[in-house]
């Protein structure tokens, strides 16, 4: 972002909180995360071991059920950014973003880390 303001080009940063889309989607994402576990050599497998594997396959049944579902949210960000006089520097779009993401990112590394 700082890098480009030497060339008059402002950059706004949309930083969204977690949304239904396709990339977030179960289904999809227990897909790839099975077929790259295939691919693994049995050493990893063994490091991480089959509960990890399937422990995090329950956590995104977990994040999905918080997902939003209004993705205007997201567009009115955009939208505000492209077209207002003096847009933002951030735009948080959604209740986690704006509840969890924001207030983490003042935090001291370690302790946003160990939250």
């Amino acid at each position: 972002r700082l890098e480009m303001r030497n060339f008059g080009v402002k950059v706004c940063v949309i930083e969204p909180g977690y949304f239904k889309t396709m990339i977030t989607n179960v289904e999809n994402l227990e897909k790839s995360i099975y077929s790259a576990w295939e691919k693994l050599p049995q050493e990893i497998k063994m490091s991480y071991g089959e509960s990890y594997l399937k422990q995090f396959a329950g956590l995104l049944k977990v994040l999905q059920k918080s997902c939003g579902s209004n993705l205007s949210l997201v567009t009115n960000c955009m939208e505000h950014a492209l077209t207002s006089l003096h847009p933002r520097t951030r735009y948080s779009a959604g209740w986690d973003a704006k509840l969890l993401y924001l207030p983490l990112s003042y935090l001291p590394s370690a302790l946003s880390d160990f939250l």
